[in-house]
């Protein structure tokens, strides 16, 4: 008995002091800047939708682009360092939040097992948001950022020969609890304009659009 309530006492423990050095987001389903201080805070990122935008020019003779675009060449967030970068993302589910414990008891109530349904409503089953989140370095220009998907070249002599997309840079993914998740961006970040795109999985609006999570370095 003894063995039993020392190690639930070391769960309890442990389970407070990950939800302390990882704050639930005050909204699910969206990329936080994890703040890594004495004591780490989440910063909520600048928020859009975007549908793609197609534009051929001279009829495609002059090449074609696929993007998303954002209004405004800068972001309300701005980031002082590339450095070590750090961001999360929860589905709302994660152990310990009250969402999911109102969830848990509204469920228990109408006589259905939590457990269950575990995985069912957690974006599809996500396993890893790195299937559906893509980090994008953008293009400014004309009072937008630009998501450059796809630039394809033309068949005039004056036109780009190579195909472009825009650069992308990778994180690694560190699961903290259950639906949720540490972003670990895998190298420095160079001064610019940024956003997490999320585009599969189901992860697209009813319209068509796209959410984008956007911020800068500087």
């Amino acid at each position: 008995m003894k063995k039993i309530l020392l190690s639930l006492f070391v769960f309890v423990v442990t389970t407070v002091a990950v939800a302390q050095k990882y704050p639930e987001p005050e909204f699910s389903k969206e990329v936080y800047y994890l703040k890594k201080d004495s004591v780490h805070s989440v910063i909520r990122l600048e928020k859009g939708s975007s549908k793609m935008e197609n534009k051929t020019r001279m009829g495609g003779m002059g090449g074609s682009e696929s993007a998303y675009l954002l209004e405004g060449e800068k972001s309300t967030v701005r980031l002082n360092n590339g450095n070590k970068l750090s961001f999360v993302f929860s589905t709302g589910n994660s152990a310990g939040s009250s969402s999911s414990g109102q969830s848990d008891s509204m469920m228990r109530a109408n006589g259905i097992d939590p457990s269950a349904m575990q995985g069912m409503g957690d974006m599809g089953g996500m396993n890893d948001p790195a299937s559906a989140i893509v980090l994008y370095k953008l293009e400014t220009a004309s009072n937008k950022r630009k998501v450059l998907l796809q630039k394809n070249p033309g068949m005039m002599p004056f036109s780009s020969k190579k195909q472009q997309s825009g650069d992308k840079y990778s994180f690694s993914v560190k699961k903290i609890r259950e639906g949720y998740w540490e972003l670990v961006i895998d190298k420095t970040l160079p001064r610019g304009e940024y956003a997490f795109t999320m585009m599969g999985m189901g992860m697209g609006n009813m319209d068509g659009s796209i959410t984008l999570f956007a911020f800068a370095i500087e």
